[in-house]
């Protein structure tokens, strides 16, 4: 019996490889402006040291400055593209951004549900553009299939009560705790809830259980709005669960690499500013103003690692 050359395995260069990087599955929707969406996935889950696993869920047609329409994919199609990757690459964590229609929702869940050791990070957008009856069934699908699967679930303050706690008439905004609580009655264990307005242009972000807050970060209100912040810090968030990271530092880490990605953020468009989520790479400042230090040394210095920029100020749109 004859053997191909591709065939026979070489020890010694299998032994070589690198290490693979934890990989992240998205599920998340294609957008042209690479301000969320899978692109922002991506890029996030790229600069937090993992590998993202994008899958399209729907196509949103959108600027920098709003969302005008979009085009659903066939449910099969979305859960297809998850199950051949899945067959082939061990995954460390879930990120679930926007699923397109309550037919993709019930497509991803049942693929969820083959893998419920794996932490899942949902994030729920405000979603708008859609007409009142396409939110209602979008949102009942994710309630009733998406929550009982999530280990946390991120989403502004605003579009979490609305969501959650839809009768809410209480004269007072509702408590983290009040949307975790709410959010358990779902099967979802935390609630990571962001943009809390606190007085002196300063906003809060708690991520919560049932049983109240376990921690959080207060900062500064940006003077300018963004587009895409929260599928950075979801998908910062499931990078860092995929290598095991525990939720408290998780957390921390997460909004810590948000705050710079906006202080860093740049305006491509004439619309909204936009994360840059490589922020960290940026040249030492002494290179951006084209200066060169002068030389000390005749002898050959030692080359240099580089080293990201000096922590801003924390501050969070």
């Amino acid at each position: 019996m004859s053997t191909n050359d591709s065939d026979i395995q070489d020890p010694a260069a299998e032994a070589e490889e690198p290490e693979s990087p934890a990989c992240v599955m998205s599920f998340n929707a294609s957008e042209a402006s690479g301000a969320g969406g899978i692109a922002g996935d991506v890029a996030t889950i790229a600069a937090m040291g993992a590998h993202c696993l994008p899958v399209v869920t729907a196509i949103v047609l959108r600027d920098t400055a709003e969302v005008f329409e979009q085009t659903e994919l066939d449910a099969d199609t979305v859960a297809e593209q998850a199950r051949h990757i899945l067959e082939d690459v061990q995954i460390g964590a879930w990120k679930v951004g926007f699923l397109g229609s309550a037919e993709a929702v019930s497509a991803v869940a049942e693929v969820l549900s083959d893998y419920p050791d794996t932490p899942l990070v949902s994030y729920l957008p405000s979603v708008t553009w859609l007409d009142e009856e396409q939110q209602q069934s979008y949102h009942d699908a994710f309630r009733e299939l998406i929550l009982p699967q999530t280990h946390v679930l991120v989403g502004n303050h605003k579009t979490l009560t609305d969501f959650l706690l839809p009768d809410w008439d209480n004269d007072r905004p509702a408590s983290p705790r009040e949307i975790a609580v709410a959010a358990a009655q779902h099967g979802t264990g935390y609630v990571l809830v962001t943009g809390i307005s606190l007085p002196n242009q300063f906003v809060d972000n708690v991520l919560a259980t049932a049983q109240g807050p376990i921690t959080g970060e207060k900062f500064e209100r940006f003077e300018v709005s963004f587009v895409g912040a929260g599928d950075t810090l979801s998908a910062a968030l499931a990078a860092l669960l995929s290598v095991g990271a525990e939720i408290h530092a998780a957390v921390g880490e997460a909004l810590s690499f948000l705050d710079q990605s906006l202080d860093a953020g740049f305006r491509p468009g004439m619309g909204n500013v936009l994360p840059d989520r490589f922020f960290w790479a940026l040249p030492p400042a002494d290179e951006v103003d084209g200066e060169t230090p002068p030389a000390e040394a005749t002898e050959e210095p030692e080359p240099e690692v580089p080293q990201p920029p000096a922590r801003p100020p924390r501050r969070m749109h």
